[in-house]
């Protein structure tokens, strides 16, 4: 099970945006039980995981546990699309793992639009053990801090980029979280509440038509940073192909966003191929059209998919060839009928 990478002991004041905060709640027991009665919300196995498509293929986030300065940069290969993610030097870039946080949310806010709520959140109000246990974290005193430090690197970090520019040379500048505010009881310190506010970014992302993706529930349980950030982009792009997608090694190291070298960074790679085990997705090595190097990226099950797909499409179009016959016989019937003399008796 993995955990928040790079917790601290304490949580320091953010430099830039100042209203994350850590409180002390003085409500009443009563009051406590009524609030988290008020704030459940569905664990991650009755909550379909949900992320952003535009998030998924591109290298927001860092991949090491380890505190990373160094900037993440990316362009898309046609130059239209570009990403700059910096760090606070105090907590440094928000990880792959942190990012687990606006899954949750992603998911949350995608959970009452389906059910039919016209005003959807911004803010989100839960439990902090809620929440780590939605998410298959510790929910002890360990959890708890590595859950500042990620609420801390997600609210801190700052990305700019082009995705979903009007206009070409239009740059967005933002956060993940605008802010957050956890709850502790005043007397034992232990934690009540939890309040996030995604960024406008973030927020208009999750409410557009068509943006979201479904996430394999067991991708929470990924170890490595890399393994989830390969599984987000065969998600993305292989999707459900039936011939699946095929990626240069080059490319998909630019996607990643991964501070390994490419020959150190291929090398990371063989050892997923080799163990095959990304939640929905089979792996292989082949060579691309202009000979280099690629990994191939298809659905475990999309053979038998296919044969679904095709059986349904066959039965669809027995039940339209049927529907046509037994219209063009009633047509037959009336006119037949439209012929006929009637028996009047006479000779």
């Amino acid at each position: 099970m993995g955990n928040f990478p790079g917790a601290g002991p304490a949580i320091a004041p953010t430099p830039s945006r100042t209203r994350a905060r850590v409180v002390g709640s003085a409500m009443s027991k009563r009051a406590i039980r009524e609030r988290e009665f008020d704030l459940f919300v569905p664990r991650m196995n009755s909550l379909p995981l949900k992320d952003q498509r535009e998030v998924m293929e591109r290298p927001f986030f860092s991949l090491a546990k380890r505190k990373r300065l160094k900037p993440i940069e990316y362009t898309s290969p046609d130059g239209e699309v570009w990403v700059h993610v910096s760090a606070n030097p105090a907590f440094g870039i928000a990880t792959i793992w942190d990012a687990d946080i606006l899954v949750w949310a992603t998911s949350r806010i995608n959970q009452m639009r389906e059910a039919g709520q016209n005003d959807l959140p911004r803010t989100l109000h839960t439990t902090t053990y809620d929440l780590l246990k939605a998410i298959r974290r510790d929910t002890g005193g360990k959890g708890y801090k590595e859950l500042q430090a990620a609420l801390q690197r997600l609210e801190a970090t700052t990305i700019q980029t082009s995705v979903r520019a009007t206009k070409r040379n239009t740059r967005a500048q933002f956060g993940w979280l605008d802010e957050w505010v956890l709850e502790s009881d005043p007397k034992t310190g232990a934690p009540r509440g939890l309040t996030l506010t995604l960024s406008n970014w973030v927020y208009e992302g999750v409410i557009k038509d068509r943006a979201l993706l479904t996430l394999h529930p067991d991708y929470f349980t990924l170890p490595g940073g890399l393994e989830r950030a390969i599984y987000r982009i065969a998600r993305k792009h292989a999707g459900d192909q039936p011939s699946g997608w095929t990626c240069r090694i080059s490319l998909l190291h630019e996607k990643t966003g991964s501070e390994s070298p490419l020959k150190q960074f291929t090398y990371l790679l063989k050892k997923i191929v080799t163990t095959n085990d990304l939640p929905e997705y089979a792996l292989s090595f082949v060579t691309a059209a202009d000979r280099s190097a690629a990994i191939h990226f298809i659905r475990r099950d999309a053979a038998e998919r296919a044969q679904i797909k095709a059986d349904l499409a066959r039965l669809e179009a027995d039940s339209a060839r049927r529907a046509r016959e037994d219209a063009r016989a009633l047509e037959v019937d009336a006119m037949f009928d439209k012929r006929r003399v009637p028996n009047t008796g006479e000779r």
